[in-house]
């Protein structure tokens, strides 16, 4: 496909049709994902009352997904990307339709507390399994179907819907659980994953790059790993949101905050939850109408150490208003740094590594936020939950002041 359009056009990734199709399955997929991380936070909570038991839905789930992020590269590098995206997708669904029947009133009228809260874990578990093929599997089609002097515009096509697809639904499940409850919240999540399906099931087969390979399967899983650790870059773009998110992200303790210190409720829980990604769809669409364009290094590592403050002021305040600023000013920079770390990891991987090198990039995104949530919810249970999340501000304004001296290659990135 000739584009006709110039690449000052900001929808210029947006006039391929197949890419149009990733886009919409990928929004479709990416909001009901995060409205059943939501969901299951504030489901647990309500369970059990124990910040903890939030902490370890995120761990249940970074397990097999930090396990298998190497492993899941591979294979989507050596397979028709499609195909598998599809069954991850179709793996997903059934998850949740077992989560639904859970939450059902003949559930709960037949089966034990423990064992319904032991079922939620155990599916939270089979689902990171899931994520580790179908969030690289999205990223490498991005850049199969985008050419590469557009693929600026087309990542940050791809970051502005999922945080699109992600604000919407944080903010919508608080609202569904209000209105509808849980049940009908997670009946709206399985119309979600099946019309996500179907917008994926209309892309084309996408079989694999031709490349070297080695004889020994570890050697060509452990390609990906070695190409980040050599390309500077990338590896300190990853490991700084690794840490900063890690140590920084309050939003797991959102169900605790709008329940026991905002007193907000259910659809105060939800705004909460969508002010962060509000936040970053603000900054996305700023940047596809003014791209960065000169000290991308810099403009990260500002934007980290800001985000930390804005959790310090989440944590200590007391009224709805100003913590809902602060997340979406958090948002907003979070923002710069997806956008930069997304352009430098499409930019810098050659093809036939992509799948490997996007699941060496996912590992270190399910790290910083499963195991953050995990993180926060051990914090918060033994250090309280305002003193967690001021403790995790000032570690990641700390880490990115430490990277600003001690890394001048991606504090002088440029692209």
């Amino acid at each position: 496909m000739k584009l006709e359009a110039s690449k000052t056009d900001s929808f210029i990734a947006m006039r391929i049709a197949e890419f149009r199709n990733l886009i919409c399955g990928r929004f479709l997929f990416i909001m009901a994902l995060r409205m059943m991380g939501a969901l299951v936070g504030y489901w647990m909570y309500e369970l059990t009352n124990n910040p903890l038991a939030i902490g370890l839905i995120g761990l249940s789930e970074v397990i097999p997904a930090v396990s298998l992020s190497l492993h899941a590269g591979y294979k989507i590098d050596i397979s028709e990307k499609r195909g598998l995206l599809l069954t991850g997708v179709a793996l997903y669904f059934v998850a949740v339709v077992i989560l639904l029947f859970l939450s059902t009133n003949y559930s709960f009228a037949h089966l034990p507390k423990k064992v319904i809260i032991s079922s939620i874990y155990v599916v939270i578990f089979c689902t990171g399994i899931f994520r580790s093929f179908t969030g690289p599997s999205f990223g490498t089609l991005t850049a199969v179907i985008v050419p590469k002097d557009i693929l600026q515009n087309g990542v940050s096509w791809t970051q502005g819907s999922w945080l699109s697809a992600s604000v919407i639904g944080h903010a919508l499940v608080g609202f569904l659980i209000a209105g509808i409850g849980i049940t009908g919240a997670l009946i709206v999540i399985v119309c979600l994953v099946a019309l996500g399906y179907y917008f994926l099931f209309l892309l084309k087969p996408h079989p694999p790059v031709e490349s070297k390979k080695h004889d020994k399967v570890w050697a060509n899983i452990s390609e990906g790993l070695r190409f980040v650790y050599k390309t500077k870059e990338v590896l300190g773009a990853l490991t700084l949101d690794l840490f900063a998110v890690l140590f920084g992200g309050a939003v797991a303790m959102i169900p605790v905050f709008s329940k026991d210190i905002l007193h907000v409720g259910a659809v105060g829980f939800g705004w909460l939850n969508a002010a962060t990604d509000l936040g970053a769809i603000i900054c996305i669409l700023a940047i596809l109408r003014f791209p960065l364009k000169n000290d991308h290094g810099k403009k990260l590592l500002l934007a980290v150490a800001g985000f930390g403050l804005c959790m310090i002021v989440f944590a200590v305040s007391t009224v709805f208003w100003l913590s809902f600023v602060a997340l979406l000013f958090s948002g907003i920079l979070d923002g710069v740094s997806v956008v930069v770390r997304g352009t430098i990891v499409q930019l810098k991987t050659p093809d036939e590594m992509r799948g490997r090198v996007m699941s060496v990039s996912s590992m270190f995104i399910n790290s910083s936020n499963e195991l953050g949530q995990f993180e926060s919810g051990v914090t918060a249970r033994y250090m309280g939950n305002v003193v967690s999340v001021v403790f995790g501000g000032c570690v990641t304004i700390g880490v990115a002041a430490f990277t600003w001296l001690k890394s001048p290659v991606l504090k002088n990135l440029k692209y």
